[in-house]
């Protein structure tokens, strides 16, 4: 289903984004069962074999040297994957989730002083290890870093434009210049040599727009940008905005400084000159009311080496907004079966495979397009979740397949009545989740309301019941209601004797956890 892997493990699944150096792709890894984030380098920039010769050195080198920087903000570099037509260029990375510098920056609503040195100093911390390598970014600015939920800085695309510099081979399209001139020092608009200053001089930029809420300089088309930043003297940021203090507005016109040398003498020396403006550990969340939106950048100085935070659950399809369904016409509804089938299809092959992660967004992308024609509620979508679901499960992924079973038990209590096979079995998938999450009294109530009912329909002794008798035994030998686990243990141990015998293998099993508590209570 869809276009042959790349190096026969990497499957595309959507474009995050295209630019001048080529796309990023949203991937998977079919070998480990992860999400990747595939780079797909331009490769129409070669004209003649030699440049396509030098473009592949170029390629390999700066891979091998990217993939080189240790640090947490820099997505890891898992493969380089160069084919001899040159037609296949990619970098398979780690894949990032995170809010883009680019939404923080507001004209009406500048960032906290404290929010933008955050994310300059995390920065100067990743171009530090860069740097020391050596490794140039020479296409800093916002669109090229993220901040995740934790507050971490990411910054994108090492090395990606050292792979397709022209200071050695002048391979550009005509026309096509490298680097963003919004960002662009002085010495990378000349051509001439590009130096860790250079990425530094990008920071000042990005630092000065982060707190002005405008970029440094204004111009309306890149020839006049690079005048501007060649010639201009940048506005001072007490100019724009009073309560930036003195000595952060010293550094942003260091930093800017329109010859390398009279910038700071590294990204070491500009952490320690943010470093009086980051808040301490255990200081309280700086005011950013209109910000709530987007991750805060300060928590990693605040609360280091902080616990992973707590989120709510993810709400289910149902708990959305109702989609109005559109009703299918004959070629839709055709169209439609035949996608689910081929979800279906081809989640049971990556099933077969081992990669739950896959075989689960398989179905999801099926699901979104059934239901705005079928409807959230209607057997066939819910069904396709509950599978879905399902899968969460055998990958291990109990905290994103909860919320799911909770939503799906509920649809399925409206559909098809509160006792219905389909509502119990999702409410007995929940209580799983619940006790492999460590929500034990929650689980242990669900458990018993899907045992009540299955007692009543099919007997204290049918596979079914036995099987939540065991779930229910041992998950409060787990939470140490040692008295009443036993109890319920061996009630269940009397009934496997006499209904399979006394060497069936669910006998035996009670029969061993009775016997290490006999050993237990003995000591």
């Amino acid at each position: 289903m869809g276009a042959e892997p790349i190096a026969g493990r990497y499957e595309l699944v959507e474009q995050l984004r295209s630019g001048g150096m080529g796309q990023v792709w949203r991937g998977y890894d079919g070998v480990l069962d992860r999400e990747v984030a595939v780079k797909l380098i331009r490769t129409d920039i070669t004209s003649s074999p030699e440049e396509a010769d030098e473009f592949a050195r170029r390629f390999r080198r700066e891979a091998r040297v990217t993939a080189r920087i240790q640090h947490h903000g820099v997505p890891q570099v898992y493969d380089a994957v160069l084919d001899q037509s040159y037609d296949r260029v990619y970098l398979v990375m780690e894949y990032v989730r995170g809010t883009s510098l680019r939404a923080y920056i507001n004209p009406s609503q500048p960032l906290p002083v404290p929010w933008a040195v955050a994310v300059a100093a995390q920065i100067c911390t990743v171009l530090s290890h860069a740097h020391a390598i050596p490794v140039v970014h020479r296409d800093l600015k916002p669109d090229n870093v993220l901040v995740t939920d934790a507050g971490t800085v990411k910054v994108l695309d090492f090395g990606i434009a050292a792979i397709l510099r022209t200071d050695v081979t002048r391979i550009t399209v005509p026309g096509q210049a490298l680097g963003t001139h919004r960002y662009m020092p002085p010495e990378q608009t000349k051509g001439a040599q590009v130096t860790p200053q250079s990425d530094l001089y990008a920071l000042g930029c990005l630092l000065h727009e982060l707190l002005a809420g405008r970029p440094m300089f204004d111009g309306t088309n890149e020839f006049e940008l690079m005048r501007q930043h060649v010639y201009d003297t940048p506005v001072p940021l007490r100019k724009l905005r009073t309560d930036v203090p003195e000595a952060v507005e010293r550094l942003v016109l260091q930093l800017t400084a329109k010859t390398p040398e009279q910038r700071p003498r590294d990204a070491y020396d500009v952490y320690e000159q943010l470093l009086p403006f980051l808040p301490l550990p255990g200081a309280a969340t700086p005011a950013a009311e209109p910000l709530a939106a987007v991750p805060d950048p300060t928590l990693l100085y605040r609360r280091p080496n902080s616990p992973r935070p707590r989120t709510e659950p993810v709400p289910a399809a149902t708990d959305r907004p109702v989609v109005p369904v559109t009703p299918p016409n004959a070629v839709a509804a055709t169209a439609l079966r035949n996608a689910i089938n081929d979800a279906v299809g081809h989640s049971n092959d990556l099933l077969a495979d081992g990669r739950f992660a896959q075989a689960a967004e398989a179905l999801q992308q099926v699901i979104e397009p059934a239901a705005a024609q079928l409807g959230l509620e209607s057997l066939r979508v819910l069904h396709l979740r509950q599978r879905r679901a399902a899968i969460l499960v055998l990958g291990g992924d109990y905290r994103k397949a909860l919320p799911e079973f909770d939503s799906l038990a509920a649809a399925f209590a409206r559909t098809q009545g509160p006792h219905s096979d389909e509502a119990m079995a999702c409410l007995r998938q929940a209580a799983h989740c619940r006790a492999e999450l460590g929500q034990a009294t929650a689980a242990l109530r669900q458990f018993r309301q899907v045992l009540k009912h299955v007692r009543a329909t099919e007997g204290d002794g049918s596979s079914t019941a036995l099987k939540l008798r065991f779930e229910i035994g041992t998950l409060l030998l787990a939470e140490r209601d040692i008295e009443e686990g036993k109890a319920e243990l061996v009630k269940l141990y009397d009934d496997l004797f006499v209904l399979y015998g006394p060497d069936h293998e669910e006998t035996l099993e009670v029969g061993e956890i009775l016997a290490r508590l006999r050993i237990a209570e003995d000591r």
